[in-house]
């Protein structure tokens, strides 16, 4: 599917379940990560995530074309627009759209990121952190001591 196409669906899906037309852009955005999609207020386009399309198929597309859609329709109408409105729950509900979207498995791993640590070089106490430390600047919190750092290494999560 290409955005020429998901315009189509989306003016389709509009006219529909909404009984009003999409004059607007809608259009797949390949730097979208966590989410399905998005209605943008200055311009009133919704960009799509293609990656909930390619993973869980047509119906979860749709599903995420209602759901923008009803910001879009709310926004230019004046109404509330945001998740936590009850117009917009009220229209959520009536159209059928989901309130939120499938998980997708690429978001899912996790990142390795950096740990140090610090002793002290009185009591001996360990501190793990995950930004570094001025040594100059910071203690021990147990017994005033100097820290110095031990390592520094990668952990997965």
């Amino acid at each position: 599917m290409d955005n020429k196409e998901l315009q189509s669906l989306v003016e389709t899906i509009s006219q529909q379940w909404f009984g009003k037309a999409f004059t607007h852009k809608a259009l797949f955005n390949p730097r979208l990560r966590t989410t399905g999609g998005r209605y943008l207020l200055n311009s009133h386009n919704i960009e799509v995530n293609k990656k909930h399309y390619e993973e869980y198929g047509l119906e979860e597309l749709i599903g995420i074309i209602k759901h923008e859609l009803c910001h879009y329709h709310l926004h230019l109408e004046g109404k509330g627009y945001r998740h936590r409105d009850r117009d917009f729950k009220e229209l959520m509900h009536r159209v059928k759209a989901p309130r939120f979207c499938s998980t997708l498995t690429t978001v899912q791993k996790k990142r390795s990121t950096k740990q140090y640590i610090y002793q002290c070089q009185s009591c001996k106490q360990i501190f793990k952190r995950m930004r570094r430390v001025d040594t100059k600047k910071f203690v021990c919190g147990k017994c005033k001591g100097r820290l110095s750092l031990m390592e520094s290494h990668f952990v997965r999560h």
